[in-house]
């Protein structure tokens, strides 16, 4: 039996007993809106200078419309180069929900099923985190270029290296929607940081708060008990996507939570943490401090800085450059919404498009987003070592 048939009888089963009891756990009540998902306020100078790069309509899949409904909201069907031709969930109201969402009138049950459509170019990869790398695999493996929301990989060194792979044995696109990576602030130090007026990173520090005194209802309940730095790349990206360098070596602590859900033996990953900070070597030689944290209320979101030899960056620039880049986010195409996680969303998927279109690497590509990730993958080994200091493995195209 292939693993889309498994898949659909685990939902139509849990669907049927669901039923009997009176609510799918799907339809649990939500909060109103999400911490990171709030839209930010529209921006009507958001197209200025917009240009198109091509009269083609990239033909795209879009699977995945969970509880954070992310299948829709990166605004794939509001781009004048994007045809959204099909859409796909392995539950049947959320598959109709997100082609209503996408405007778009094909359906599939399933991934797999969907990836050979011939007619597909593209494919975005909203699923539950387990599944990232390997839907990213199969599209890539059908010949198709893929975007994947975060993280690349959960929780597996091997499953990276076979990420890789796939990318350079097919040739095709592979973005990772990193958020922070077009946060305003974010890409401020990026620009800056490209044009010199940082120097080299001295130290940097990423934070993600996420009060989760209660999980978020997810696929097979795979965020209970989550370890915070299998979920890193909102804090890392104050690093890796400044400079586009990597994390070489960790030290992480991590601390006990007293919410049931974090405890090791109420979650499948054994983890005892809530909390989880790791201290970095970086590859330029300096040093981050990156924070994960589902277990401390209060102010939360994502947020970093960076200190440089020629400059640093919290909030605004300070430092010895006198003459500053253009620090202002690329123009977005006409009706696409900036969304939500600090109005990211458009422009993390005109990249996408954009890349594509103009054959060259996204500003996330595969080195990047592993980087990124397994070194929190590592980081909470670590944690579990009681703070060892341990290399992290390096990728690059």
């Amino acid at each position: 039996m292939d693993s889309s048939t498994t898949r659909r009888t685990f939902l139509r089963n849990l669907g049927a007993s669901a039923a009997v009891l009176g609510a799918a756990p799907w339809a649990h009540a939500q909060p109103a809106v999400i911490p990171g998902l709030e839209k930010a306020p529209a921006d009507p100078q958001a197209a200025r200078g917009w240009q198109p790069v091509s009269d083609r309509r990239l033909r795209v899949g879009i699977v995945g419309y969970g509880v954070c409904r992310f299948g829709a909201a990166f605004s794939f069907q509001d781009h004048p180069n994007v045809e959204v031709v099909a859409v796909s969930d392995l539950i049947p109201e959320r598959c109709a929900g997100l082609a209503q969402a996408c405007r778009c009138a094909k359906t599939y049950p399933s991934l797999e099923e969907m990836v050979r459509d011939d007619r597909i170019e593209a494919v975005f990869v909203a699923t539950d985190a387990p599944s990232h790398a390997q839907h990213c695999i199969k599209a890539l493996e059908h010949g198709k270029h893929v975007a994947s929301a975060v993280p690349a990989v959960y929780g597996s060194l091997e499953e990276a290296d076979q990420l890789l792979e796939a990318v350079r044995r097919s040739g095709h696109t592979y973005m990772l929607f990193e958020t922070s990576c077009f946060h305003e602030d974010l890409h401020a130090m990026r620009e800056i940081y490209r044009a010199g007026g940082l120097g080299q990173l001295v130290y940097s520090e990423g934070e993600y708060y996420h009060y989760m005194e209660q999980p978020i209802p997810s696929f097979r309940d795979w965020r209970v008990g989550l370890p915070p730095q299998w979920y890193p790349t909102h804090s890392n990206a104050y690093q890796v996507g400044v400079t586009g360098g990597s994390f070489t070596e960790v030290s992480c602590m991590g601390l006990p939570s007293v919410i049931e859900h974090l405890q090791p033996a109420q979650n499948r990953y054994g983890n005892p943490f809530g909390t989880e900070i790791a201290l970095f070597r970086t590859s330029e030689g300096g040093m981050s401090r990156m924070a994960v944290s589902w277990d401390t209320p209060g102010d939360g979101g994502e947020r970093g800085r960076v200190r440089g030899q020629r400059g640093t960056f919290y909030g605004r620039y300070e430092g010895l450059e006198r003459k500053l880049p253009n620090t202002r986010r690329p123009p977005l195409p006409p009706g696409v919404e900036a969304g939500g996680h600090g109005g990211s969303h458009g422009y993390l998927m005109n990249e996408f498009v954009l890349a594509i279109l103009q054959q060259r690497r996204p500003l996330v590509d595969v080195a990047l987003a592993l980087n990124m990730t397994v070194a929190g993958i590592v980081a909470h080994q670590s944690a579990l070592k009681d703070g060892e200091l341990l290399k992290i493995p390096q990728y690059q195209l």
